[in-house]
């Protein structure tokens, strides 16, 4: 099993002026847009277990490993702890929940997640598959979606994507070299922009008119962060609808019981990002939602009673 850290645990060890080996296995691009300072970068799919362990040896002190999330630092944990590796902690949430924590993160050019480019080049290809086999009346082109499909039902299972790996090794999730730009550079950007002018905006809605509503009844507060942020401290009386259980897909009754289509729901996270995401997957539901860019600190400075624990 593999161990973990917070990273609120890993902040306080920074402030005590304590020096720790931070491991990034983000792809090159992803670590250059925002790295915790300090942190080194070996993406996973370059990961050698045994160099690593071989490095380590004789060294004191744990080597602690993050990604965007959790689940790729997971996996390279799991190949160091195989190596022979035992002083190895992943760091749980990753580095956007680091820069939450209070670490200083090292910023750069933007860049596309990796698990945003597997969305939409999953989404793409069945899209394909299904216009392919509607144009050329040829019905096997729908066994490309039923692929895509099975592909991500395995993902989700097993924690391993095919895909990332495969798009982790692409020219544009490589460190810059240069102004050249390849064909697909070009179309992936064209992609994610075209993304982007549909996605969800910030609502210009108050913090007090928030207040106002959800003290009236007229509107709900809800909170797309994981449960293990939840814990660490919500809002009084919001709900919890983690974005990564909206991705997966909550059945409509489900959903049903904790929003009401007759209220405006305000969706925030912990800076802001997360809830775009969230406001376009409850939007499709028939929701008036609204993203919140004040995240959870900002709605605790701003006087909304927060409490600890489930």
């Amino acid at each position: 099993m593999v161990d973990t850290i917070s990273p609120a645990a890993l902040a306080e060890i920074r402030r005590r002026g304590e020096s720790f080996d931070l491991l990034d296995v983000r792809t090159p691009a992803e670590y250059g847009e925002a790295h915790v300072d300090g942190a080194r970068n070996i993406p996973l799919d370059r990961l050698d277990p045994k160099a690593i362990v071989a490095e380590r040896t004789g060294q004191p002190g744990t080597l602690y490993v993050v990604c965007k999330s959790g689940g790729r630092s997971r996996q390279a944990c799991e190949k160091l702890l195989a190596a022979g590796l035992t002083a190895v902690a992943s760091v749980e949430g990753g580095t956007s929940a680091c820069e939450a924590a209070g670490l200083r993160l090292i910023r750069g050019r933007k860049a596309m997640s990796l698990e945003r480019q597997v969305r939409i080049c999953a989404g793409a290809l069945v899209v394909l598959g299904v216009a392919l086999a509607w144009f050329t009346q040829i019905q096997a082109w729908t066994l490309l979606s039923g692929f895509i499909g099975a592909g991500l039902v395995f993902a989700g299972i097993t924690d391993t994507c095919g895909m990332a790996m495969m798009l982790a090794k692409m020219p544009w999730n490589q460190a810059p070299r240069g102004a050249t730009c390849s064909t697909a550079l070009v179309a992936l950007a064209l992609v994610s922009l075209a993304s982007e002018a549909f996605a969800a905006e910030h609502t210009k809605d108050s913090l007090d008119m928030v207040k106002q509503s959800t003290a009236a009844g007229k509107a709900i507060l809800v909170d797309v962060r994981e449960e293990e942020e939840w814990v660490e401290g919500h809002v009084v009386g919001a709900k919890l609808l983690p974005l990564s259980s909206l991705e997966q897909g909550i059945p409509a009754e489900e959903l049903a019981k904790t929003l009401a289509k007759g209220k405006i729901v305000y969706v925030h996270c912990q800076a802001g990002g997360r809830c775009k995401e969230a406001a376009d997957i409850l939007a499709k539901g028939g929701y008036d939602v609204r993203a919140l860019k004040p995240g959870f600190p900002a709605l605790e400075k701003a006087g909304f009673p927060t409490a600890k624990g489930k």
